[in-house]
């Protein structure tokens, strides 16, 4: 295979200048982006930004208003039935029925997918999803975490080749959060691509690549690592007494990108080390205040870029 097919069938998702627009207001501009096959791709921003609507449009529910992309080799404008297909896509709200049972919801499913043996096919699922001795159970009548762990389920019994995730653990503990990801590493370990929307930044760090969108923007991709040192944050963690009162008077200097509070300290952070030193110079000679030098972390990064963004809908 020459090396540019081989390039080519190593990319899941591949977008450029993706734009969408509704009532007049620009909810996706300009977003390129590359997603590679079997790799876990982390979709982070605030409310509103249009992680929602990139991926209605990378599964060809929505289609774009300017721009082109693939997703699987498909077109995502002129392919969408074909991308239906081979795409497994999780929605933000529980979408089975309530009044069946997990076993019903997923043979159900296995019939609208025309799988050859819908009882074997939910059976399997049961098994694999840990969901064994509740199969009986009404899908309304489960918390949720498990209703979660019954929709991705659903979503995998046809065994898409790419699965779309819309904040699939928004409103669910932490433990159930962290079984549900090993089912998704194990099934990226499994070759299937995965792109995940999500708030948590537990969840961001579990990501092989990350993208941050702001109110339609793309504003920063790549490894955790790329991020944070692509953010070129210079952070210190200041400890002492009435660190409230301190975060006002830090607030809106110049050089001061960001002030944030974490347990019993704060974060203050600038991308102009010097012109940050310089607003901070006279707290730091205060004897009752201890301050250190500390590493930016991804919530440092976030709160930085949504500081700088503007929201479309104001």
């Amino acid at each position: 295979m020459p090396a540019d097919e081989a390039a080519d069938e190593a990319i899941a998702v591949e977008v450029e200048g993706l734009t969408k627009s509704f009532g007049g207001k620009v909810v996706v501009r300009d977003l390129s982006m590359r997603v590679r096959r079997g790799q876990i791709y982390g979709f982070l921003g605030p409310n509103g930004s249009g992680k929602t609507t990139t991926l209605r449009m990378l599964c060809g529910l929505l289609t774009p208003d300017s721009g082109r992309g693939s997703a699987l080799g498909y077109d995502i404008r002129t392919q969408n039935e074909e991308i239906k297909r081979h795409v497994g896509y999780m929605t933000q709200r529980f979408s089975l029925y309530q009044d069946l049972s997990i076993q019903e919801n997923l043979e159900f499913v296995a019939r609208v997918y025309g799988l050859a043996n819908p009882v074997r096919e939910a059976r399997d699922a049961i098994e694999r999803l840990g969901l064994v001795g509740r199969e009986h159970q009404l899908a309304g009548e489960l918390s949720g975490g498990w209703k979660q762990r019954l929709a991705l389920g659903a979503c995998i019994l046809p065994t898409p080749e790419l699965l779309l995730l819309d904040e699939p653990t928004a409103g669910v503990d932490p433990k159930a959060r962290r079984e549900f990801w090993g089912e998704i590493h194990k099934l990226a370990a499994q070759g299937m691509t995965v792109l995940v929307s999500t708030h948590y930044m537990d969840e961001a760090e579990r990501c092989h690549e990350i993208a941050y969108i702001a109110y339609g923007v793309l504003l920063a991709h790549g490894t955790i690592h790329d991020v944070i040192q692509q953010s070129h944050l210079r952070t210190y963690s200041v400890s002492g007494p009435d660190l409230y009162s301190l975060s006002e008077k830090l607030l809106g200097l110049p050089g001061v990108d960001m002030v944030a509070p974490f347990g019993n300290s704060l974060h203050v952070a600038g991308r102009d080390g010097e012109a940050l030193d310089r607003a901070v110079a006279d707290f730091r000679n205060r004897p009752d205040l201890h301050w250190s030098v500390s590493q930016p972390s991804l919530e440092d990064v976030f709160i930085s870029l949504m500081g700088k963004s503007r929201d479309n809908f104001q």
